[in-house]
């Protein structure tokens, strides 16, 4: 995976506000673009490796494909980030729409996608999330888009359905699923990495010879980050760089700058 300039790579998020037809949309589009617009300047700006914009803010979530106005929407959103940054910058559709992410990301110039069900399935509080590997890489051909796929182990927010060892589930994402980087996290949003499954991924990769990054999807803080880097690749960060550490808080540069001064 040749995406950033960087062997330790922090991805900034970009938590979009609820977007039109979410119940919580504020009817004002402008507003969005603007805080698009703050949060990235201030990521880069603090030294951040690439971008994750991401739709946070449209709970309840659908559990695969979300409708029209959404991708349109996103896509735009897309599009304005990409006049303004000059560093790698990816999406992730929530709960599990890679397909849309994945033609967002190759009509803008995205490098990446994050996909919370890769392989395999899930339980979620949007019921029975399954993976569509075969779909997603499928289109990756047709499209001919240069765009890696992030994908979770055991993500956020969910529970497996099946007994299965963390090294199954590993090489279903990778030598079955065909996955370009392994996204570990925490039991939530901001929820630290437990280092025990850490060291398992990692030591998987290692002992299989897979070429794949693991990335770390929660959790990560400044203090955190020099150990968890001496293990991981790279880290998505999103709370620890907010103001006053609020994950729907803008993005606040300084904090943004002390993270990734801490990095090994």
């Amino acid at each position: 995976m040749d995406v950033f300039s960087t062997e330790t790579p922090i991805i900034g998020m970009v938590h979009l506000p609820p977007l039109p037809g979410a119940p919580g949309f504020s009817g004002d589009r402008t507003a969005i673009r603007d805080r698009l617009s703050q949060d990235a300047h201030a990521l880069e700006a603090g030294g951040v490796d690439g971008i994750m914009l991401e739709n946070f803010g449209d709970t309840p979530f659908y559990p695969d494909r979300v409708p029209r106005h959404v991708v349109a929407d996103i896509a735009a959103l897309t599009e304005t980030l990409s006049d303004q940054v000059s560093i790698p910058f990816g999406v992730n559709i929530l709960r599990n729409d890679v397909q849309s992410a994945l033609g967002i990301a190759a009509a803008t110039g995205g490098a990446f996608v994050r996909v919370n069900v890769h392989t395999g399935a899930r339980l979620t509080d949007q019921g029975i999330v399954e993976g569509l590997a075969h779909e997603t890489l499928r289109l990756r051909d047709r499209l001919d888009a240069d765009v890696a796929v992030l994908a979770d182990i055991d993500v956020k927010h969910s529970a497996p359905l099946a007994d299965r060892t963390l090294e199954e589930t590993f090489g279903d994402l990778v030598e079955r699923g065909g996955a370009d980087g392994v996204v570990v996290s925490g039991t939530g949003t901001g929820a630290a990495v437990d280092t025990t499954v850490l060291d398992r991924v990692v030591a998987c990769r290692d002992d299989h010879g897979f070429d794949v990054p693991v990335f770390l999807g929660s959790g990560v803080t400044a203090e955190t980050a020099p150990d968890l880097l001496s293990v991981a690749d790279g880290a998505i960060v999103g709370t620890a760089l907010k103001r006053d550490g609020e994950t729907t808080a803008p993005v606040d540069e300084g904090a943004v700058e002390r993270l990734v001064a801490s990095v090994p």
